[in-house]
C-alpha cells in the first residue's frame, strides 16, 4: 500500500518575510494617507459642516441642515463666479500661446542651454508670490513705458472697445488681473509642456520628413497630438488654481474685478459669515470639478504628466 506525502509547508518564518514583503508599500504610503486625511478629509468634513450651519459669530454657529445658503451664495454671487471662470480661463488660453513655443524652444532648440533655460522658468519661484503680484503695479503704472507702447500701437482702444481696460488706464481693469494671473501661472504650463515634448522620440520627426512631410505637417500630425498630456496637464494646472486666486484681483483690480475667491476671503476674515463662505467654496469647487471632468474627456487622453 502506498502513502501519499503531503507537500512541504513553508517554513513559518519565510512566510512571515513574504508577508511584510508585500505589507512595505502599505507602509509607505501610510505617511501620506495620514496627511490627506489630516490636513485635506478632516478640513473637507469640518467646512461641509460649516456650509449647512445658521447663526452668527456672536451667538454660536450650529448645524441646522440649511442647505438654502448653497442657493443664496449661488444666486446672490454669480456674477463674481462668472468673472473667475472668464478671467480664469483666458489666464490659461494666453498660458498656452506663451508658453507652448518656449517649451518646443527648450525641448528641442536649447541644446546646452537647456538648464538654463529652465532655471529661468523656475526663477519666479525663487520670491514671493505677493511680491511678484505688486511689481505688475510698477510695470502697468498710469503713464508708464507699458502703457505708452499699448497707445501708441492703439491696443488699449480695441481692449477698451473690449471692456477690458478704460481709456489709457489698464490698472485696476480686467487686463491687469489677467496679465497678473498669466504671469504668476505660467511656469505651471510651461514645466508639463516641456515634459510631454522632452518624450518624444526625435526618430517620430525624422520618420515624417522622410515621408516629404512639412514641418506644420510634422507638427499638426506628430508633435502636437503626442504632447496631448503636456497640454491637458498645463491646463488644469493653470485653470484651477486662478480659478480660486484673490491675490491678483485684490491688488491688480478694482471692485469692478472681484473674483469668486475675493468673496470668499472677504466672507470669512471680513463679514464672519462663515457658512456663506464655505458654501461659495464648494460651489466653486464642483463648478471647477464638472469642468475638469468634462475637459479631459474631450480632450481624449487621462495620461497626465
Amino acid at each position: 500500500m502506498t502513502t501519499t506525502e503531503a507537500p512541504p509547508v513553508p517554513d513559518l518564518p519565510v512566510r512571515k518575510a513574504a508577508t511584510r514583503k508585500r505589507l512595505v508599500p502599505y507602509w509607505l504610503l501610510l505617511p501620506g494617507i495620514i496627511w490627506l486625511l489630516v490636513f485635506f478629509a478632516l478640513p473637507m468634513v469640518y467646512q461641509a459642516s460649516t456650509s449647512v450651519q445658521t447663526g452668527s459669530l456672536e451667538k454660536g454657529f450650529e448645524v441646522t441642515w440649511h442647505f438654502q445658503t448653497y442657493w443664496e451664495a449661488l444666486t446672490e454671487y454669480y456674477p463674481q463666479f462668472i468673472r473667475s471662470l472668464l478671467y480664469a480661463g483666458t489666464a490659461t488660453l494666453l498660458c498656452l500661446l506663451l508658453g507652448y513655443p518656449l517649451a518646443y524652444l527648450i525641448a528641442f532648440k536649447a541644446g546646452r542651454w537647456r538648464n538654463l533655460l529652465l532655471v529661468l522658468v523656475i526663477a519666479p519661484f525663487f520670491t514671493s508670490f505677493l511680491i511678484r503680484t505688486l511689481a505688475w503695479k510698477t510695470i502697468l503704472a498710469d503713464g508708464g513705458p507699458v502703457v505708452d507702447v499699448l497707445t501708441t500701437l492703439h491696443v488699449l482702444d480695441v481692449t477698451s472697445w473690449l471692456g477690458w481696460t478704460e481709456g489709457d488706464r489698464v490698472l485696476a481693469t480686467p487686463m491687469a488681473v489677467v496679465c497678473g494671473l498669466t504671469y504668476n501661472f505660467l511656469p505651471f504650463m510651461i514645466l508639463p509642456l516641456y515634459t510631454s515634448l522632452e518624450r518624444i522620440d526625435g526618430r517620430l520627426h525624422e520618420a515624417a520628413k522622410d515621408l516629404y512631410a512639412s514641418p506644420a505637417t510634422t507638427f499638426r500630425k506628430v508633435t502636437f497630438p503626442l504632447s496631448m498630456p503636456g497640454v491637458v496637464s498645463g491646463t488644469l494646472l493653470t485653470f484651477i488654481p486662478a480659478s480660486g486666486d484673490y491675490v491678483n484681483a485684490e491688488l491688480l483690480g478694482s471692485t469692478d474685478t472681484k473674483m469668486v475667491g475675493n468673496v470668499i476671503q472677504s466672507q470669512f476674515l471680513r463679514v464672519l459669515d462663515y457658512p456663506t463662505a464655505a458654501a461659495l467654496s464648494f460651489i466653486l469647487m464642483a463648478i471647477v470639478l464638472l469642468m475638469v471632468t468634462v475637459y479631459i474627456r474631450r480632450a481624449g487622453t487621462e495620461d497626465l504628466v
